[in-house]
């Protein structure tokens, strides 16, 4: 057991300087920062994602660490905010690793009006300015790839016309094992283990319109062959993901819709707060498009770091 942070002095001062870039690039742009409850009523309902309860107790019933402060988010959206960012801690259980800490730092913003294309602009241009003074040299424009060009490209597979078994078998052949995965699981195993590492390096890549089936939160619409894709985008650099967004649904039918289907067989409560505010007549969600970018994982590869716990005050077993 050692007192001393796991973090650097060089850490520390990169992380203030990334903050104040952050704050100035939303105070240019005209996005109002805003602070959210850490503690909430209702969990994330993707069950990809496992929240950290707080027990209930005579005067608190059980609550939930945010995993994202996407819910409370989206209702000050419904309630007339304008464009909006966060920038603050998230918590995940279950999430440990050299990428992955239970308690990291996340920047999350909406912006009325834009889709997931034009916002995916926005974070290059973010993200050219965080990395302007860093190890890695942004010399080449961002890469846009659908997710079926790249997974086309480098796993040799059609992730919207390949059958199950096909998927699967190149699924086992590169997790070296048959675990029990559906469709979606064993494509996320393909993204990892093949697609992620062959990406190019130094080389902001964007990969968006996901399958349907990935939607999450993300409008579904028709690509230009007539398939049926979620408006959705993962953006990485030197193979790692760095941000999640999406063309964000608003039709509140829909949303209840997806939360039921996705916590079938749990006892996770939806958020009917949420749900309540973009059923709203006169208000709800209004059109709009938001993403998540992991700040820890930004900081790693400005510093050339190999680990999440050397940009992070303490890690994980030092707290």
């Amino acid at each position: 057991m050692t007192w001393k942070p796991s973090v650097t002095i060089e850490a520390l001062h990169a992380r203030a300087a990334l903050n104040r870039t952050v704050r100035e690039f939303f105070i240019e742009t005209n996005a109002l920062e805003v602070e959210l409850p850490i503690l909430n009523s209702a969990p994330v309902a993707d069950m990809n994602i496992e929240p950290i309860e707080v027990a209930a107790s005579d005067i608190m019933p059980k609550l939930y660490l945010h995993t994202s402060p996407e819910y409370s988010m989206k209702r000050l959206l419904c309630a007339g905010s304008g464009d909006i960012y966060a920038l603050g801690k998230v918590f995940r259980a279950g999430e440990a690793g050299g990428r992955h800490n239970p308690e990291f730092t996340m920047l999350e913003w909406y912006r009325l009006g834009m889709d997931h294309q034009t916002l995916m602009h926005e974070v290059a241009d973010l993200l050219d300015e965080l990395f302007a003074d860093s190890e890695i040299s942004l010399e080449d424009a961002p890469l846009f790839l659908t997710y079926q060009q790249a997974v086309e490209e480098y796993a040799g597979l059609d992730p919207l016309v390949a059958s199950d078994d096909h998927i699967i078998k190149l699924g086992i052949e590169l997790a070296g094992s048959d675990l029990e995965l559906n469709r979606d699981g064993w494509l996320d195993m393909i993204m990892s283990h093949k697609v992620e590492k062959a990406l190019p390096q130094n080389q902001l890549v964007f990969i968006y319109n996901y399958p349907a089936s990935q939607a999450a939160l993300a409008k579904l619409n028709n690509d230009e062959n007539g398939q049926l894709i979620a408006e959705r985008f993962e953006v990485y650099l030197n193979g790692m993901e760095l941000a999640n967004g999406y063309h964000e649904l608003t039709d509140s039918d829909e949303q209840r819709q997806r939360f039921e289907k996705e916590l079938v067989g749990t006892d996770r409560p939806i958020d009917e707060k949420l749900l309540i505010a973009m059923e709203k007549d006169e208000a709800g969600l209004p059109s709009c498009a938001g993403v998540a970018m992991g700040i820890d994982r930004v900081l790693m590869l400005q510093l050339g770091a190999k680990t999440i716990a050397e940009v992070m005050s303490f890690s994980l077993q030092q707290c």
